[in-house]
């Protein structure tokens, strides 16, 4: 049987349990490609999701991490036709799959997209799951348009970070709610104004906000749901908002989960190109230290922005 070196667990647990490791090469469906992994974007709470660990009530285990991607096409499924050997791409792997922190992963081939050559391998792992998350929220959700007054919490945040870009691309009136550290970052990615969390309390402008996007850790509070306007969108991310609330304060809710859209990341790509999108790097990490990079998401004054391993060195 060929392997690949990865990292993974072999139990059910958080960075604790990660071992660099000797795995089963992916095994390849009709409509998949295989990616020679050069770097792997890593999301700290993955370990917490269920889908990290089971599909349909059935353990994964042994389970591979890493659900953002970057690297170079070396086979492709019978059925694929969207992709070829030798593409270089970025791309979200299904979260109920083994994941990048490998060598090698297999992904759909519609979760996938082309890596612009002038947007580098770590910036390209970074991109995925965190700026498509965001993109959705305001676009998909949200319905952002010019002169929307978005409220994003956790706006330093893997999510937040790209949610206060991208709504400022698209000409929101941005208030950005984060730890006072973060600020200078924030105002320099487009923010019109910051709140600090742990003194300032979520008050609506006058008229209330046409869009919260709530990517902080656990759920909004009162002050959310009462600071957004009659008719507008409250956004949450890690479970469904509360109906009792949003009928009171007479607001839509919506809780969702990140899809695939390869034109959405060819979109976002694009951007960074450009130079229209910023992609904060945190930290990174070598495949083998993998271990060490989930184990920093707990660090104190671990800096905004992404975690990646480096798997292959793929400096294109």
């Amino acid at each position: 049987m060929e392997t690949m070196h990865a990292l993974r667990a072999h139990q059910r647990g958080g960075p604790e349990v990660l071992k660099y490791d000797s795995a089963p090469m992916p095994i390849l469906g009709a409509t998949d490609v295989l990616v020679r992994v050069s770097t792997a974007g890593i999301t700290f709470t993955e370990l917490s999701w269920t889908e990290t660990w089971e599909r349909d009530g059935v353990s994964r285990l042994p389970t591979i991490p890493a659900h953002e991607v970057a690297g170079i096409v070396v086979a492709t499924g019978d059925d694929v036709d969207a992709v070829s050997p030798g593409d270089e791409v970025l791309g979200l792997v299904p979260f109920d799959r083994d994941g990048a922190a490998a060598e090698f992963v297999a992904l759909p081939q519609d979760w996938v997209a082309p890596r612009p050559p002038e947007v580098d391998p770590v910036h390209a792992a970074a991109l995925p799951l965190a700026a498509l998350t965001a993109l959705q929220a305001l676009v998909d959700h949200g319905r952002i348009a010019h002169g929307s007054r978005v409220l994003i919490q956790g706006a330093a945040g893997a999510v937040g970070i790209f949610a206060v870009q991208l709504a400022h691309l698209r000409g929101a009136r941005v208030t950005a709610v984060a730890r006072a550290r973060d600020f200078d970052l924030l105002r320099l990615l487009g923010a019109d104004e910051v709140l600090d969390f742990t003194v300032d309390r979520i008050t609506a402008p006058e008229g209330g906000f046409d869009i919260a996007l709530y990517c902080a850790a656990g759920v909004p509070d009162e002050d959310t749901y009462a600071a957004v306007r009659d008719g507008g969108v409250l956004i949450g991310l890690n479970g469904p908002l509360d109906r009792a609330l949003l009928d009171r304060f007479r607001i839509e809710g919506s809780f969702f989960v990140v899809s695939a859209d390869r034109a959405e990341l060819d979109e976002l790509a694009a951007l960074v190109r450009d130079g229209e999108l910023s992609v904060p790097i945190a930290a990174t990490f070598a495949l083998r230290d993998g271990k060490a990079a989930y184990e920093s998401g707990s660090a104190a004054g671990r800096l905004p922005g992404k975690t990646v391993l480096i798997v292959h060195d793929d400096t294109a």
